[in-house]
């Protein structure tokens, strides 16, 4: 049992890691320096670890692998969503912008 709170303290710190940068990302509705590819393999892997926690039965895998799932699922929607409805300052066309 007292390896368990081991397990629930070093996954709560990993989970812990990302949440800076969710936070950031969504103030500043930036995401450009965020690779989609890097965060497209961290959520699948972080969904195949909740399955792997799921199976094994560990409750620090389940909980907090769930909570790192959710934020790098949150920073991948921004990063998608941003993708979408920004244009790149470089094709906006100055004669067109309301002054």
């Amino acid at each position: 049992m007292e390896i368990e709170i081991i397990g629930h303290i070093g996954t709560a710190i990993i989970a812990s890691a990302l949440a800076p940068q969710v936070i950031k990302s969504w103030k500043t509705k930036s995401t450009d320096d965020i690779s989609l590819v890097w965060n497209s393999l961290l959520f699948v892997g972080l969904v195949v670890f909740v399955i792997y926690g799921f199976g094994i039965g560990s409750k620090p895998i389940m909980i907090f692998t769930s909570v790192e799932a959710s934020l790098s699922l949150s920073l991948l929607l921004l990063k998608l969503i941003t993708k979408r409805t920004l244009k790149p300052l470089k094709q906006l066309d100055p004669d067109n912008i309301a002054g």
